[in-house]
């Protein structure tokens, strides 16, 4: 498969123009993947623009890649969008990375009542942290669109949500299997997955977001990990839409 790069210019290009890739692109391009003239090569603007292209010119600071073939993508519907609790080390950052390889569409990072780690004071930080490593993991996953991550959410901000969306909240402790109802969206509706933090979802949370209308929904018998409850999740979703 060829190599995937991702850049803004990609979005208006055409067959026949020439995208530079410079920065971190061009280094990772030239340094790091070595890529040599007249290689096919991919390029993506992350929000659906889909290049085919061959390699022109290979520098330590600049790669020129000559575009031949140019597909539009469309968003997939309905979007998986994963509720991923703060968690301690680097656990909520392993989740994201795998969610976004495995196909979410968009991140909402959760300063849930158990969370140890606290953003309060760094969101901005922690934000731009998830952006980068998502982008770098649709990158790898040679995805067109690249998820959205949002600002940090409150519990009473997933409440407000809950209504206009098929909320799943991932509770070990619950009767009914995702897998019965993974298929249940419609493509009006977001499909939003909620994963708890490593001491589990407060009480007091689980009712708030069910009488706000989100289902509670385990995955099986055993209990996952918070780094990896959201990807077996996605992975489920995934196949009962027929994205896999």
């Amino acid at each position: 498969m060829a190599l995937h790069f991702v850049v803004d210019e990609a979005g208006s290009a055409r067959p026949g123009d020439t995208i530079s890739l410079t920065g971190a692109e061009a280094h990772h391009a030239a340094a790091v993947r070595r890529v040599r003239v007249d290689e096919a090569v991919t390029l993506g603007d992350g929000r659906g623009a889909w290049l085919s292209g061959v390699v022109t010119g290979v520098a330590p600071k600049q790669v020129d890649v000559r575009v031949t073939g140019r597909e539009q993508v469309d968003a997939p519907a309905p979007r998986f969008v994963l509720v991923q609790a703060l968690a301690k080390g680097d656990r909520d950052e392993l989740a994201v990375q795998a969610a976004t390889e495995l196909g979410v569409d968009a991140i909402v990072p959760w300063q849930a009542l158990r969370s140890v780690s606290r953003w309060d004071a760094k969101a901005e930080k922690g934000l731009a942290r998830w952006r980068t490593i998502v982008r770098e993991a649709a990158k790898q996953a040679h995805r067109a669109w690249i998820p959205d991550v949002e600002g940090v959410a409150r519990t009473a901000d997933l409440v407000a949500r809950a209504g206009s969306a098929l909320m799943l909240v991932l509770e070990p402790s619950a009767s009914v299997r995702l897998t019965e109802v993974a298929a249940e969206a419609s493509d009006a509706r977001d499909v939003v997955l909620v994963v708890g933090p490593e001491g589990g979802i407060a009480p007091e949370e689980l009712s708030a977001l069910e009488d706000a209308g989100a289902r509670l929904v385990r995955l099986g018998d055993t209990v996952l990990r918070t780094s990896t409850a959201g990807a077996a999740a996605i992975s489920v979703l995934s196949a009962a839409h027929g994205r896999w």
